[in-house]
């Protein structure tokens, strides 16, 4: 498995000056002092009380900025994910940009029999096998919230399906403290054990704190168990700008910083040096109809902020990718996916997720998925950049063809004419030649390409202990919920 692409000499893209950084920077540290945070957690409160926060009403925390200097200077410049073999899988450092799914979409484009319709546990291990089979789907999410299960059992079926169904790493979601240190469980189960769990991280938990200016029991409870156990973790607050973030894109960038090295601190003050991962969504504010939008151009921009705000902290950068705002898998699709996918490479953004998130992420469409595979495909191309070397710069082929001639006979081009970039799913054929072959639209052939691969690809299964000892710990947690009669076996 390869480890992502970086821009080499190729292009690069900066929303951000220093000086605005150093400005959003101290703005945040204003906010973090000056206004504080509300914390529902009594540990996390007694933390920074000890640290030298100042605690009012119990739980309104002040944050001086030595806490947020102390933290910044202890969190690593550089995490690495590795997949189920223990093989490093995804750098998350400097510019390198990795690519894969969302979660948790409510609804599910069918791609064969076309409807729309709720998610099952069939559904999401097809998605996942899918994406085990596309090279540039570099790790994976659960994607669908499934119907078919008892609802305090969704995010541990989910992950069982993921882990049983790809090698690749994951992005998990967890509802409470308890759901994570199941997931922990099931991973280790697939690994060898917590300690090899630790070594080498399969997965990171995205913890989406509420804004503004506030962090839940379940948040903060996430982030501790993460800190604690060496789980890579975020702390990604969901804005919606104008909503709960200002609607400029630098306000919001401040009130997402404050948030976001909020909670870097108290990761900090738990486990000292342990990975934590810089990001934050934030989604404009359509006023005309009150949703809350992906990929237009102030989204983007925001995304530029984070990922130089990362880069200006020397930490790993999360952010977005392949989502849109259309309902179903049309030009309005591919025109907002690409413009985030292109640009959040650009940025240098270290992992990006909700590739093929539609519907402002109530719905999932695989065709968007296989047609995302070829757009980072291509976009990954470019970052390579271009090559000077002599043999590149070809002026001992252009003597030997010289004037009037032409290349397609030269020794030179039967060397490198493969190293150009070539398609797998757009057709560069003649009109005569598409429409011979049944004249079929990018979203047949991604339809095609789906039925293909679900029909011929088997991932790398897990051993039957293995399998066993996931059941066990998804049998325990039914138990414990009260959720035996409605749940249902994992190994899909």
């Amino acid at each position: 498995m390869g480890v992502g692409s970086s821009h080499g000499n190729g292009l690069f893209f900066r929303t951000l000056s220093e000086k605005q950084a150093e400005e959003i920077h101290l703005a945040s540290c204003q906010i973090l002092e000056e206004t504080g945070m509300v914390i529902y957690h009594e540990e996390a409160v007694e933390l920074l009380r000890q640290a030298g926060a100042v605690v009012e009403n119990g739980n309104r925390v002040y944050f001086p900025s030595h806490l947020v200097k102390k933290a910044l200077q202890s969190a690593p410049s550089r995490v690495t994910l590795y997949n189920r073999n223990g093989e490093a899988a995804l750098y998350l450092e400097g510019n390198n940009v990795h690519f894969g799914t969302g979660s948790d979409t409510l609804n599910y484009l069918d791609p064969f029999t076309l409807e729309r319709r709720r998610w099952r546990k069939e559904d999401v291990a097809n998605a996942i096998k899918l994406c085990d089979s596309l090279p540039n789907i570099d790790f994976v999410m659960s994607m669908g919230h499934l119907s078919d299960v008892a609802p305090l059992m969704i995010n541990r079926e989910q992950y069982a399906i993921m882990v049983q169904n790809t090698v690749k790493p994951q992005v998990v979601i967890a509802e409470d403290g308890d759901t994570l240190r199941d997931i922990i469980e099931m991973a280790a189960c697939a690994v060898g054990g917590k300690e090899r769990l630790r070594q080498k991280p399969l997965f990171m938990i995205y913890n989406e704190p509420s804004s503004p200016l506030k962090h839940p029991q379940e948040s903060v409870d996430k982030l501790l168990i993460a800190a604690e156990n060496g789980v890579p973790t975020n702390f990604a607050c969901g804005g919606v700008a104008g909503g709960t973030v200002p609607t400029t894109v630098a306000g919001a960038l401040v009130q997402a910083n404050a948030e976001a090295l909020s909670g870097l601190v108290l990761h900090q003050l738990k486990a000292p040096g342990a990975p934590f991962v810089y990001g934050y969504g934030n989604s404009p504010m359509d006023m005309q109809t009150m949703q809350a939008v992906y990929g237009t151009p102030e989204a983007v921009l925001f995304q530029g902020g984070v990922v130089d705000l990362a880069h200006y902290y020397q930490l790993p950068s999360w952010g977005y990718a392949g989502c849109c705002n259309a309902k179903v898998c049309d030009e309005q699709a591919i025109v907002e996916s690409t413009m985030f996918t292109l640009m959040g490479a650009l940025q240098g953004c270290n992992l990006m997720h909700d590739v093929f998130y539609m519907e402002f992420g109530l719905t999932g469409s695989l065709e968007l998925l296989v047609i995302s595979n070829e757009v980072i495909e291509r976009t990954k191309r470019m970052l390579k950049g271009i090559d000077t070397d002599k043999e590149s710069l070809g002026v001992a082929a252009i003597k030997r063809v010289g004037a009037g001639g032409n290349f397609l006979g030269d020794e030179h081009t039967a060397k490198h004419f493969r190293e150009n970039w070539r398609p797998e799913l757009s057709d560069f054929t003649s009109y005569d030649n598409w429409a011979a072959n049944g004249s079929k639209t990018m979203i047949d052939r991604a339809r095609d390409r789906i039925k293909s691969i679900l029909e011929t690809h088997q991932p790398e299964p897990v051993s039957d202990v293995v399998r066993e000892r996931i059941e066990a710990v998804l049998q325990e947690a039914r138990k414990r919920l009260g959720t035996i009669n409605s749940g249902q076996r994992s190994g899909v």
